[in-house]
């Protein structure tokens, strides 16, 4: 049996150069989050569970399209956080977080 070949993927680079193109900071996710949180999370940071580095969830890589968003590590490309939207739920995934850390709203300005 033959297959059909996307031609797109047979060039080295194309596949990955499009992928990229869909490729947003992690402050991208700022408005979606804000339907959860009260805070902004984008200002915390997150250890990822695959490589255990903690960086500001502002820093990571968002991917959003009409299925939802994921938002992934930009040291081993591991998914941190998936968050997708129904009529009538949110859903939040954060299993490849071992840990958020948001400063309390009330302490933003003395924190470093």
């Amino acid at each position: 049996m033959t297959t059909a070949s996307n031609h797109s993927t047979d060039i080295p680079g194309v596949a990955d150069r499009a992928v990229d193109s869909l490729q947003l900071d992690g402050n991208a996710a700022a408005g979606a989050l804000s339907e959860i949180f009260a805070v902004d999370v984008t200002a915390g940071r997150a250890k990822c569970g695959g490589c255990g580095t903690t960086r500001p969830i502002g820093a990571l890589h968002v991917y959003s399209h009409g299925m939802g968003t994921v938002i992934r590590c930009p040291g081993c490309d591991q998914v941190v956080l998936r968050m997708a939207r129904t009529p009538t739920h949110i859903w939040l995934d954060v299993r490849g977080a071992t840990s958020i850390l948001i400063v309390r709203p009330e302490l933003i300005g003395d924190h470093p």
